[in-house]
């Protein structure tokens, strides 16, 4: 697990990967076209499945069996 001292205090890494969705989001959000817009919810989408997976990765939560 990796962590980061910031400003606030610790960051994890799937923190971090949170942080880049929240930004894809605000992205998408502000997107001047359909395209654009879409692009950034499939990152948004991308960057919440490796917050999870990294998660899980530390112990933090079970395995997904439903899939």
């Amino acid at each position: 697990m990796l962590i980061w001292a910031g400003v606030t205090g610790l960051t994890t890494t799937s923190d971090e990967y949170r942080e880049n969705a929240r930004n894809c989001a605000e992205l998408a959000a502000e997107a001047k076209n359909e395209p654009a817009r879409n692009r950034y919810k499939r990152m948004e989408a991308a960057w919440l499945a490796l917050a999870e997976e990294q998660d899980w990765l530390d112990g933090k939560k079970a395995p997904d069996t439903d899939k």
